[in-house]
């Protein structure tokens, strides 16, 4: 009697034990109770009723990424492409993830996959090739409205790839490579020009520099000029106030006087007057040299 008591008390020990449940850091866990929505289990020690209670799912509230194969997709301009989107979510209520959708994943997927027609159906090729950022942001808010009955919320929404048909691409190449080279004429032309136009700012600095290095050699030859005529003026002045100072006699003047004029018989002139009284002076002088002679 005794073994069957200890041994149903193990077995409903046992039971008890089966029904104790530890809850991780970012789960959450749906509890039903005879087949209806009883509880949700947050982080931390839990027990459920034997039998009665029993875990309907349990959830992870960390984000999620779900990358989804390439969609195809037609432009405004009928143009067919390839484009795989990455849409990060985050469960935000376990109940509504549970109840709201059967297979929430595949409903996100072709919720995604029709937003993503929808959106480039109204744009052409060139707008869907710079335009990522305004297609992202369109789809998250689409997304993260049309689940959040489901209790999830979609955080972001990324382009991985857009691939335009072979074709396509290979004209986009060629566009670019002429582009490249036309910006690289451009730059060199404009590194030409300026080429020019410093060589020839040179050529005009030059002419300038030289221009005033002649203006200056001009100015001082004639600076040098006035001031030997100033010299010499200041030292005839000089002589005649000393002359004068010393009153001078008559035949000492007029001696003077011959001295000038057979300096200037000595120059370019070619005849020369000769006043008077000179000519006394000078026919004297010709007598006393003549007859000391004799």
């Amino acid at each position: 009697m005794n073994i069957i008591i200890l041994a149903v008390l193990v077995l409903i020990f046992l039971i008890l034990v089966s029904n104790i449940r530890v809850v991780q850091q970012a789960k959450a866990v749906v509890i039903e109770r005879l087949g209806a929505y009883q509880k949700t289990w947050g982080t931390g020690l839990h027990m459920k009723l034997p039998l009665i209670d029993r875990i309907a799912k349990t959830v992870s509230l960390k984000e999620q990424v779900a990358d989804f194969p390439p969609q195809p997709v037609i432009t405004k301009d009928n143009v067919t492409m390839q484009i795989d989107t990455v849409v990060y979510f985050q469960i935000m209520d376990p109940k509504l993830f549970t109840y709201g959708i059967e297979q929430p994943m595949i409903a996100i997927e072709n919720l995604s996959a029709t937003t993503l027609r929808n959106i480039i159906g109204e744009l052409e090729l060139d707008e869907c090739l710079t335009s990522r950022d305004i297609i992202n942001t369109k789809m998250r808010a689409i997304l993260d409205e049309a689940t959040d009955p489901w209790g999830i919320k979609v955080n972001r929404v990324e382009l991985k790839n857009i691939l335009p048909p072979e074709a396509i691409r290979l004209a986009m190449e060629k566009q670019m490579k002429a582009e490249r080279e036309r910006r690289e004429a451009i730059l060199k032309a404009e590194g030409e020009k300026q080429a020019a136009i410093l060589e020839a700012e040179g050529e005009k600095e030059s002419a300038i520099l030289r221009a005033d290095a002649k203006k200056q050699q001009q100015i001082l030859e004639a600076q040098g000029e006035a001031e030997a005529i100033l010299t010499i003026q200041k030292a005839t002045a000089e002589g005649i106030k000393l002359i004068n100072e010393s009153q001078p006699s008559e035949a000492v003047v007029k001696l003077k006087s011959l001295e000038a004029f057979s300096a200037a018989a000595n120059g370019n002139a070619t005849k020369i007057i000769i006043p008077s009284e000179i000519q006394g002076i000078a026919g004297l002088a010709s007598g006393i040299t003549e007859a000391i002679k004799k």
